[in-house]
């Protein structure tokens, strides 16, 4: 199947496998988490206020409303309804677009002169698998406007709430960046999480800027 499944009759995401169950814990988890905390290290590949970014998988669209105080257009894109409708509900910002859509190849963007001088991906790359990934990186090089770069970070340890996880890997990242002609501008690996109580959790960050 593809990242669909068939859940009461419904096209559902894999990847949100586990989140339907904790929403409303999950919701509480994510608002109090700090966008400059949580992804001070791609601060400095931020481009100038005003630009276009995409949130990919925003879930409850605290890093979204972030991006959006900054001065940034941000289109917010997320496959779970609820906390698509939690994110509605709690940012009022005018200047996020939000979108139920999904990784890896977020059809529901479909505007062919449509770019992103950055986009994020927080927390979401190890809900795909191998070949999602590949897919997933050529349709966000495709989504980046030259020199605009792609913050993705990479989640290592046991299932969280979310059950529909995968094995992470930054060898593969790279071999993806070189196949898409995206250089490697920011890459960090085994660090701690920064959420308590997740010891046995360990990240990678990488962002990746599409050549001129």
């Amino acid at each position: 199947m593809s990242e669909f499944d068939e859940v009461n009759g419904m096209n559902a995401v894999k990847g949100t496998k586990g989140y339907e169950s904790g929403v409303d814990l999950f919701a509480q988890a994510s608002l109090n988490l700090e966008f400059e905390v949580i992804n001070r290290d791609f601060l400095p590949f931020l481009p100038s206020a005003g630009s276009r970014v995409l949130d990919a998988g925003c879930g409850v669209g605290q890093n979204a409303a972030a991006l959006a105080k900054l001065g940034y257009q941000v289109v917010a894109v997320e496959p779970l309804k609820e906390f698509l409708n939690i994110a509605k509900a709690t940012h009022n910002e005018n200047n996020i677009h939000w979108i139920e859509g999904s990784l890896p190849c977020l059809n529901e963007l479909q505007n062919a002169h449509q770019s992103f001088d950055f986009i994020l991906l927080d927390g979401v790359w190890h809900h795909l698998n191998r070949d999602e990934r590949s897919t997933c990186i050529q349709r966000l090089s495709d989504l980046l406007s030259k020199g605009g770069v792609c913050a993705i970070s990479l989640r290592n340890g046991p299932a969280g709430m979310g059950q529909h996880v995968f094995p992470t890997s930054d060898e593969e990242l790279l071999q993806y960046a070189e196949e898409f002609d995206l250089q490697v501008v920011l890459h960090l690996q085994n660090q701690p999480s920064k959420i308590p109580n997740k010891a046995d959790v360990i990240w990678s960050r990488m962002a990746l800027k599409k050549r001129s």
